[in-house]
């Protein structure tokens, strides 16, 4: 195992600091996909026929399913092909799509160019939890993947506000040619920079039994399911809130011109909770910084919850309480994320796929239940996170054989 202290990791061939920053950016990748468009969901709604307000959620939802469809498959073609070619391929298609959206002429023909980018897309994540899996491993792996959360969580914080600075000066469709220019960045500095990371001798043919070896590897590991399903549901709770959120600035709080300031606002909690987990989860473990955090999510969403049904919600409660959850959220992402992988680094590849698939499919499918819901108040949005995540809560207790915060073998 590469010490993460040390200036350079001989697999990626870069020096610590710039691998988690292009961990970071192919992150971004999927994040600028779904935020930086929050505040031109009108406006596309408008010159693509879409006549009512929730179906503009399908703009999101639509590529959060092809995000998630095709993880499926990456991980499988990463183990028998390598990391960094199957990484490349889905920057390809990510720009492919992008351009074919910018240019999108209906709704049935914006709607195929999001999935298509979401195909894209789920290359960055698969590849990216691969590839720090291939050099790290444990705390190290949370610690770098909370570093890379740092930066990545940077860009929810802006994309709203990039968004609305593009409508000022362009027409929406000028969002997607942004996408654009970034995925062709990334993609080149993934041809210069990043050497394979996989170890030869781990390559695995793409045969049958080969393969559902794997995969039965990967869903019959207790902790791993455990924690996979968990993040599904927690992520349920965050997909209500993206689907959601311009139309509860507009309709709830007649207040659009607060949506990019307090959005910006609660990512930055988000931010601040993994730097703090990058310093504290070597001296404490992830167990005890994720469940802590779980719990401190549940009383924070249902206290919330139980003040929207009381009616008293305003604009400066809901940016509060936002804020808490996500602060709780950004310290149980990256730990649930390395403890469902920490078991599996002899099939990274699948086991980020198949883990990929069920997070992003389950959160996305509850967020679209949740955002379906919303009627003219907070409060679906609000009883949503609050019952997400008092199931995530059940799963790790069966997990973890109702035991919480036990460091398990090896000090994680």
């Amino acid at each position: 195992m590469t010490n993460a202290s040390q200036p350079a990791a001989p697999r990626h061939g870069m020096s610590f600091r710039s691998f988690v920053a292009l961990m970071a950016a192919l992150m971004a990748a999927n994040a600028l996909a779904i935020d930086s468009m929050l505040p031109a969901l009108p406006q596309m709604a408008d010159a693509l026929g879409i006549a009512g307000a929730n179906e503009r959620q399908w703009i999101i939802t639509s590529y959060l399913l092809g995000f998630g469809t095709a993880q499926i498959v990456y991980g499988t073609l990463s183990d028998r092909f390598g990391r960094r070619p199957v990484l490349l391929f889905g920057l390809v298609v990510y720009v492919a799509a992008s351009i074919a959206a910018a240019f999108a002429g209906s709704f049935e023909t914006m709607m195929l160019a999001r999935v298509v980018q979401g195909v894209g897309a789920a290359a960055t994540r698969v590849l990216v939890v691969s590839i720090v899996r291939d050099c790290y491993s444990g705390r190290d792996m949370a610690r770098v993947m909370s570093l890379a959360m740092i930066v990545f969580l940077a860009v929810p914080i802006l994309a709203p506000s990039v968004g609305q600075a593009i409508l000022w000066v362009a027409p929406w469709r000028w969002i997607f040619g942004v996408l654009t220019i970034f995925g062709a960045l990334v993609m080149l500095w993934v041809v210069l920079s990043l050497r394979e990371t996989q170890n030869s001798e781990d390559r695995k043919p793409i045969e049958f039994t080969s393969v559902v070896a794997a995969f039965r590897t990967t869903l019959t590991t207790r902790l791993a399911v455990g924690y996979m399903l968990a993040m599904a549901f927690v992520l349920g709770g965050l997909f209500g809130f993206i689907n959601s959120a311009q139309q509860v600035f507009v309709d709830v709080f007649d207040a659009p011109e607060w949506f990019t300031t307090i959005f910006a606002l609660i990512a930055m909690f988000m931010a601040a909770a993994s730097l703090l987990n990058s310093r504290i989860v070597g001296r404490l473990g992830m167990r005890r910084v994720s469940h802590g955090a779980l719990l401190g999510y549940i009383a924070l969403t249902g206290i919330h919850a139980l003040l929207a049904l009381s009616g008293h919600e305003s604009i400066w409660s809901f940016a509060a309480f936002q804020a808490g959850a996500m602060f709780c959220f950004g310290l149980v992402a990256p730990n649930f994320g390395a403890m469902a992988m920490d078991p599996l680094g002899h099939v990274a590849g699948t086991a980020s796929s198949v883990q990929g698939f069920v997070t992003t499919i389950g959160g996305a499918s509850l967020g679209f239940y949740i955002g379906q819901h919303f009627d003219g108040t907070v409060v679906p949005l609000t009883l949503g996170f609050a019952l997400c995540g008092l199931v995530a809560l059940a799963i790790v207790l069966v997990a973890e054989k109702g035991q919480l915060f036990r460091p398990a073998v090896g000090r994680s």
